[in-house]
């Protein structure tokens, strides 16, 4: 999947995410690429049951070259829906700031999870908080770029 696929894209319709990824895609994303002092990206996933490119944006860490992600929804019982999508159909499209590129997604095994996690929490406390309060165990997930 690519942005290039000539379909249109669905932001978020939550109103704040949808301000900031216009602000991120009006600029090119020289603009929204910090948000509340994080990083953020935009991630394009293919909705699994309408077909249809969904975009959201996210905060997200780095690990050796790869984008790391947490699927917490807020801590919330469900996962949120561009998890289930990339659970899917792995094959997604990120921006990072200007750069944007194909990627593939896939969740992180029990093993490689904890260090990666306290990184996340680290950038972002909230993410334990969640944790503590889900009655489920929260992804995380790790993006690398696809190879041409």
């Amino acid at each position: 999947m690519t942005a290039q696929d000539d379909q249109p894209i669905h932001d978020n319709p939550t109103g704040w995410v949808a301000a900031h990824i216009r602000t991120y895609v009006e600029t090119g994303g020289k603009r929204g690429h910090l948000y509340q002092g994080r990083r953020s990206l935009l991630l394009t996933t293919r909705g699994r049951k309408s077909g249809l490119l969904r975009r959201t944006a996210l905060f997200y860490g780095e690990d050796d070259g790869r984008y790391l992600l947490v699927a917490s929804n807020g801590g919330a019982a469900q996962h949120p829906a561009w998890y289930l999508n990339l659970s899917a159909d792995p094959d997604v499209t990120v921006q990072v700031g200007t750069d944007e590129f194909p990627a593939r997604a896939r969740t992180a095994t029990p093993e490689e999870k904890p260090p990666l996690w306290r990184a996340m929490a680290v950038i972002f406390p909230l993410y334990d908080t969640y944790q503590r309060k889900a009655d489920r165990d929260i992804p995380l997930v790790i993006l690398e770029r696809a190879t041409p």
